[in-house]
């Protein structure tokens, strides 16, 4: 027997009101949690490893047909096969709603599990801080077009960004995934990555489209002393400023542009005019701000575990506890219905879907209710074509992840990217000169030098450092967070200093966040700054086979304490900054 919501040639209203009225109220609370799936090899392994979790054939026959690949196979025909095996389970259920298979970015060099995956088979781009300093919305369409087909061609129909937060307190953690300092040019930017994820900017999905999930609103940056609210320690968010409007502009261009889902941030308002809850519970910044005054109408998709406390705190450190801030006092019955008050329509994390089941059974939340989220989630599956061709063709996908040109845009993206600060007339280097070097994953290739060990013996000497940084908390997830100090330690500015004596030191620098250059600034004969870049596409640059395109996405601030004093929801505060934005050197 074949029902109207089967039938590819009705409106998809139509065909989402016939499903609707069709499905149990089990399966519709089920639809509303979208939690981790392990890239494991089989669908019968826990789908988080470092707790006793259900395995990913449990959580799909349990009707959770929303979930979030964490790492990734080693192939593109792995990735295939196991969506299309994960797809069949779904499919198999009574009604076969099929699963929408959501990633985090994973596109550029970033490996830190629950925000981005390095590349491995797919084309590799600098992180989203490279693509600001590129200044394109064109490239950045380009890129967020390429990554649709290398999704679409695994079975990934959901993006977990992009990340729209404006870096205007130096010192959070996730500067690197956002989308610089200047909110006019991250407008463009936020706008370009939805189009080219969606397809266009008409606010509709198609069979080829991706669906963008634009975070963390209303702006996740200023964080008291820059702490990341995963934590309690990082909960609050502060606008000494009384800048809360400006973080709100790339918001407001990614819903123009049409995007089809929003992430609340994990943080609570401090100060302003809306309870002090997390965003999730805050039907302030969602419900009236969010859905009214701005008019979304999408899927609000909560961050992960604010529900549910994580199993296993001894492992999971500071990670563990759900991030219900300022409603910690609720139970988990009582969270889930704030939230949906709140106007949350999805729970990222979180398979406590009988929590939910029970609120509706003891009539503490309608049925209504529930169809009101269901009803949306629903429209993004029939809209991207997954209930007429659930499946991908392996064969197809190994044509087109890692293509040649993508990865060619790629590479040519990270070279481009790289931000030239200074430059004592070293650079580009010439060929044949004796090198020593620090920092690369493989040797330096014979036509550029010859290699030596001490830079004593060098014509020049190459160092690819990084940011500096803190860490804090308890646990490996929280401990891989960069917190704190932006400034090098002593013994480092020493080291370099006194290296400088004796070659000439160049310096390329992974900046995942503003940092503070100190006497690097004079002790080095040239710097560069990468946001993400191969080994491959800094000696194409300092080589000058390939110009440095980039352009500061931010200031570079002139001391810890210049941060300290500056306010954290404001852009370009920092007293008498080092470099400026928008500062970037050619040859």
């Amino acid at each position: 027997m074949s029902y109207p919501y089967q039938n590819a040639y009705l409106s998809v209203d139509e065909r989402v009101e016939d499903l609707l009225a069709r499905l149990p109220v089990e399966r519709k609370a089920a639809m509303m949690f979208q939690t981790i799936l392990a890239a494991a090899p089989s669908l019968d392994a826990p789908s988080v490893a470092i707790w006793d979790s259900p395995s990913g054939r449990q959580l799909l026959q349990r009707g959770l047909n929303h979930l979030n690949l964490m790492g990734k196979f080693s192939t593109i025909r792995e990735h295939a096969e196991f969506y299309n095996a994960a797809q069949k389970i779904a499919m198999d259920l009574e009604f076969g709603v099929p699963l929408t298979l959501s990633s985090d970015p994973r596109h550029a060099f970033r490996e830190l599990a629950g925000h981005s995956m390095s590349a491995g088979v797919f084309s590799a781009w600098p992180e989203s801080m490279g693509m600001v300093a590129l200044r394109d919305e064109k490239r950045m369409e380009e890129f967020a077009d390429i990554v649709r087909q290398e999704y679409v061609a695994v079975g990934f129909r959901a993006a977990l960004h992009p990340q729209a937060d404006l870096a205007t307190e130096y010192r959070w953690s996730r500067i690197i995934g956002g989308l610089g300092e200047d909110a006019d040019l991250a407008s463009k930017l936020v706008a370009a990555h939805v189009r080219g994820l969606q397809g266009d900017d008409s606010g509709s999905l198609g069979p080829t489209s991706v669906s963008a999930c634009v975070k963390h609103f209303p702006g996740g940056a200023p964080a008291l002393d820059g702490l990341d609210p995963h934590f309690a320690w990082g909960a609050k968010q502060i606008y000494p400023g009384d800048n809360f409007d400006y973080h709100l502009k790339p918001f407001r261009s990614a819903i123009s542009a049409g995007t089809r889902v929003m992430m609340p941030s994990y943080g609570k308002p401090m100060g302003t005019k809306y309870e002090e809850v997390a965003m999730a519970y805050n039907k302030g910044v969602i419900g009236d701000l969010l859905q009214e005054e701005l008019g979304f109408k999408g899927v609000v998709l909560a961050d992960w575990c604010v529900i549910s406390d994580l199993p296993n705190p001894d492992v999971v450190g500071d990670l563990a506890e759900a991030k219900a801030w300022g409603v910690e006092h609720l139970d988990r019955e009582e969270r889930v219905i704030s939230a949906l008050e709140a106007g949350v329509d999805q729970f990222g994390g979180e398979y406590c879907e009988d929590v939910l089941i029970k609120v509706i059974k003891d009539g503490r939340v309608s049925e209504e209710r529930i169809n009101r989220s269901a009803r949306k989630l629903l429209k993004d599956k029939f809209e991207l074509g997954l209930f007429d061709n659930p499946y991908v063709d392996v064969e197809a996908a190994e044509k087109i992840v890692g293509r040649a040109d993508f990865k060619a845009a790629g590479l040519k993206a990270q070279k481009d990217s790289l931000t030239l600060l200074s430059n004592n007339s070293v650079l580009p280097l010439s060929t044949g000169v004796k090198l020593y070097v620090e920092g690369f994953k493989d040797p330096i290739p014979s036509q550029f030098g010859s290699p030596v060990t001490s830079h004593s013996d060098a014509d020049f000497a190459i160092l690819r450092i990084r940011a500096p940084y803190e860490t804090f908390g308890k646990g490996a997830f929280a401990r891989n967070h960069h917190h704190g100090s932006l400034e090098y330690p002593q013994a480092e500015l020493d080291r370099i200093a006194e290296m400088s004596k004796q070659t000439k030191v160049v310096l390329n620098i992974f900046t995942d966040r503003p940092l503070v250059l100190g006497s690097l600034a004079t002790d080095a004969a040239a710097v560069i700054l990468d946001y993400g870049a191969s080994d491959e596409a800094v000696l194409s640059v300092l080589f000058g086979e390939s110009s440095p395109m980039g352009k500061l996405p931010f200031d570079l601030p002139r001391s810890n304490a210049a941060v300290a004093e500056s306010r954290a929801d404001v852009p370009f505060d920092t007293k008498e900054p080092v470099h400026r934005f928008g500062h970037g050197l050619r040859y």
